[in-house]
């Protein structure tokens, strides 16, 4: 990169300067959590060595911490190695949908947003709110978040679908168990301007009020922006930029995104996924399910990976369910699909 760096005319195209910064600077940190990686199991290898030669077993608690670190980086490291299509390495732009339900759907959607920006948090990600609908009584309606993050994309792919929650609704009066729905579109932030060809006879582009926290230009003007493209019934929206023009810029790029990667499909099950459209938002098409009574579990009716502990889910702890789909991705999607009822 260095020699590349160096050549006459490098910064003279910097959409391709800064392409390749960011593959270098993706590349170098690679290697050094490999170099981390080798050191840490070598001072491993010591500590093992000086307990024996001493016969000190007061060094086994510290050898086990030094073990579990080393295999949590490990296993996010071997993670990684599976992000191998186009564009995975991207920012991730996610959209969550509530869907039949009225406020509990709104209340899921929301429980939803919170778990996928604690994730976010967890891996060092900025998440950036372009477009934000509040639910009637609780919660949210809808909204669309921007995931800045080396290989974002890659790793919130798999949370592409329908969601499915199971509690005893606090917005029930009889206190009935109720089953909600949200979708969750995810797609690349494709930064490179896409050649794709869009007739501006196929756009209906509507202006609103933003709505929802966002500084003090929300609410004020109709700067936010939605922009449907007819043929395919795709449907972008922003309200985050300060001006309607820079919302129409975001939502065009958005657009583009969409219809490009929709290009690159070979036949229409492909399509469907990547547009991460759902015909209905409810019974036979979720992906994951959330039980919270009468018994707690969360269980992903791709890859059948599950767990127990809710609460952690909730709280953004996404990465076995993420690992479980890219390796079963890996393997060619084999059908593991849950048949069961709940």
């Amino acid at each position: 990169m260095n020699k590349y760096m160096e050549e006459a005319g490098f910064w003279d195209d910097p959409a391709r300067s800064t392409k390749l910064l960011k593959e270098a600077k993706n590349l170098k940190d690679t290697v050094d959590e490999f170099q981390e990686l080798e050191t840490a199991y070598e001072d491993i290898g010591l500590m093992i060595e000086m307990g024996y030669e001493e016969n000190d077993a007061s060094v086994i608690p510290e050898i086990q911490e030094m073990l579990d670190s080393f295999t949590q980086k490990f296993d996010e490291l071997r993670l990684a190695t599976l992000l191998s299509e186009e564009y995975d390495a991207c920012n991730a732009i996610l959209r969550l949908n509530a869907g039949a339900g009225g406020t509990e759907s709104c209340d899921w959607c929301g429980m939803l947003y919170r778990m996928y920006t604690r994730w976010a948090q967890s891996k060092g990600y900025a998440t950036e709110v372009l477009d934000y609908l509040d639910g009637e009584e609780a919660g949210i309606k809808s909204v669309t978040v921007q995931i800045n993050g080396a290989n974002a994309f890659g790793y919130l792919k798999s949370e592409r679908g329908v969601h499915r929650l199971v509690r005893m609704s606090p917005f029930n009066a009889a206190g009935k168990r109720q089953t909600s729905f949200v979708s969750c579109d995810v797609m690349p932030d494709i930064e490179e301007d896409l050649d794709v060809d869009i007739n501006p006879e196929d756009l209906r582009v509507d202006t609103y009020r933003s709505s929802g926290a966002g500084g003090q230009h929300i609410n004020k003007t109709s700067s936010a922006i939605r922009i449907t493209h007819i043929p395919t019934g795709i449907v972008v929206q922003c309200q985050n930029e300060r001006s309607q023009f820079q919302n129409k810029d975001k939502a065009m790029q958005m657009l583009k995104a969409k219809l490009f990667l929709l290009k690159k499909q070979e036949n229409a099950e492909k399509i469907s996924d990547i547009r991460g459209d759902v015909k209905e938002i409810g019974w036979g098409n979720q992906i994951r399910s959330y039980v919270l009574q009468p018994y707690t579990m969360v269980k992903d009716l791709r890859t059948g990976e599950e767990t127990g502990n809710v609460n952690a889910v909730l709280d953004g702890a996404l990465d076995p369910f993420i690992s479980a789909y890219l390796k079963w991705l890996s393997l060619g999607c084999p059908d593991r699909r849950s048949q069961d009822a709940e």
